[in-house]
């Protein structure tokens, strides 16, 4: 992927002490027939002038864009995830959850060091990886249980305490959305769940409730359209606490887009924050939907 003057990137280095990690950076100069990079680090200062951030000359193979990913800090045990620490991204993985889910701070085991620190959800982030030019969902891509596991089975594996999931309703004024929840407690193929952002009726505390395995599923891969959506693209737009499918029927300017849903047969105007690329969950995989449709 060819960079140009201004982009924003993250870098790694091969140094003793930071190798693993990826650092914010700009880029200040391109030198394509060297396949290099000049960048200028976002939070890495010079040595002999603190008031100076460090600039650096790095070969293209050290350099990517950064991760566009949802940003709802919340995170399941066992998630991936990249911590923010010294300046730079550290692949872990979530470990505990330490307060309320709203209110939380989650401790996070480094494998490389065998450290566990605690992390605000705003120091991290998922972990995705840059593969053939896209962003990749490590996690999501190797939980096929199709074919081998029923669906009893695999939902009493990968809904598990603590799990971050979105859950469905058929309550008449809920049918076709999903929300966000995490998984309080698991048996056999029925889940008690705590949703995010629904409420008790008196709104003094989160709603808990009782789901069977066909209205439960992961969170979807945590990776946004790259800059901008397309015209009649399906997408998931966040209004009235979930999820709901619909598609961009106007494109405002790149942050703000009008949406048809077809259910209601209505048009309501999103930020680009507020929408993600729809995917189907089918047979424990995910499935990116067909871009462009027909508004009929």
């Amino acid at each position: 992927m060819d960079f140009k003057t201004g982009d924003e990137v993250e870098v790694c280095s091969n140094d003793e002490g930071f190798r693993g990690a990826w650092y914010e950076a700009k880029i200040i100069r391109s030198m394509p027939r060297l396949n290099r990079y000049t960048v200028a680090y976002d939070s890495i200062v010079e040595e002999t002038d603190a008031s100076r951030n460090l600039r650096e000359t790095v070969d293209a193979a050290y350099v990517r864009p950064r991760p566009i990913f949802a940003r709802d800090g919340i995170f399941a045990i066992q998630q991936q995830v990249d911590a923010f620490y010294n300046d730079g991204w550290w692949e872990g993985v979530v470990s505990g959850l330490l307060g309320s889910v709203r209110r939380a701070k989650y401790s996070v085991s480094f494998p490389s060091t065998g450290d566990v620190m605690e992390f605000l959800p705003s120091e991290l982030r998922p972990h995705l990886d840059w593969v053939n030019g896209e962003w990749v969902d490590p996690q999501t891509q190797v939980s096929s249980f199709a074919g081998v596991c029923s669906t009893e089975d695999m939902s009493g594996k990968m809904f598990r305490k603590g799990t971050s999931v979105e859950v469905s309703s058929d309550v008449e004024g809920f049918h076709g959305a999903w929300f966000p929840a995490t998984v309080i407690k698991s048996v056999r193929n029925k889940f008690l769940v705590e949703y995010r952002d629904l409420t008790t009726d008196d709104e003094t505390e989160p709603l808990k409730e009782s789901v069977d395995s066909l209205h439960i599923r992961p969170t979807p891969p945590g990776i946004l359209a790259p800059g901008k959506f397309k015209y009649l693209e399906e997408v998931d737009a966040y209004y009235n606490d979930g999820w709901w499918v619909g598609v961009i029927s106007k494109i405002i300017d790149d942050s703000k887009y009008i949406v048809y849903f077809r259910t209601w047969g209505q048009e309501i105007e999103f930020r680009y924050e507020d929408l993600r690329p729809h995917h189907d969950w089918i047979s424990g995989r995910w499935f990116r939907a067909s871009q462009v449709l027909e508004l009929d």
